[in-house]
């Protein structure tokens, strides 16, 4: 529900190689990719040395997509230990009950999405999905701050527009950024759902990402990875 991609071929993310801009090669080993469900959104593992792993935006929908999930984390002999949000929309918490129903754990995301996923329910048949409430949290995440697991720290960065509350989670040791709806390669996130704001992520974008690091990769909720700096330099929104 993030936006309209150029196509459906999403790839996922494991042990992988990246050359930027034909210049540079990131390895990232810690970051698995699922695109699940319809909208195929991007579901995120992010896991350390420790062996503990957090799930972000859990879409999964159907068995299979569930499965996945679960033979990857048994596989990699990883155990999940938070479940995050970058925000409510339908296709990014459709996985919450799953989660919490396998491994326990309730979500976390900041306040201010409480309303966005308190709607799912009513709106989720119209769009011809079964939905499983997702659990409400104990924990709420502030605007500003840090999350943590295992051995990894995520800075939280405020960034609504899509969204009300929306947060995006940046991973400076590794610079690597798990930005939700916000920032798509060569687009953005759409503004026209309740709580949305066009000049507002223009500005969170423009302030908030576009100081990161331009090498900095950004995995957003659907479609594939890009950075900061390609952004800057290709973006047609800005």
């Amino acid at each position: 529900m993030g936006y309209v991609p150029k196509n459906n071929t999403i790839r996922a993310s494991g042990l992988l190689f990246w050359a930027l801009n034909g210049l540079k090669f990131v390895l990232l080993r810690m970051l698995k990719c699922f695109a699940n469900n319809p909208y195929q959104e991007n579901t995120y593992i992010l896991y350390d040395n420790s062996g503990k792993c957090a799930i972000i935006d859990p879409g999964m929908y159907t068995a299979s997509e569930q499965n996945a999930v679960v033979n990857f984390i048994r596989e990699h002999s990883l155990t999940p230990v938070l479940l995050l949000n970058t925000h409510c929309h339908i296709d990014h918490v459709l996985g919450n009950r799953f989660v919490f129903d396998q491994y326990g754990l309730k979500p976390q995301f900041n306040q201010g999405e409480q309303w966005i996923l308190d709607e799912v329910p009513a709106y989720a048949p119209a769009m011809g999905f079964r939905y499983e409430p997702s659990p409400l949290p104990e924990v709420y995440l502030p605007e500003t701050g840090t999350v943590e697991f295992g051995d990894t720290v995520l800075e939280l960065i405020f960034a609504p527009g899509h969204s009300p509350a929306h947060l995006c989670f940046y991973n400076r040791a590794d610079n690597v950024l798990v930005g939700g709806d916000v920032l798509f390669k060569g687009s953005i996130g759409r503004t026209d759902l309740p709580g949305g704001d066009h000049d507002l992520l223009i500005r969170n974008i423009e302030q908030k990402l576009f100081t990161l690091p331009d090498d900095c990769v950004v995995y957003p909720g659907h479609g594939p990875e890009t950075t900061i700096g390609y952004e800057k330099e290709t973006n047609p929104f800005f």
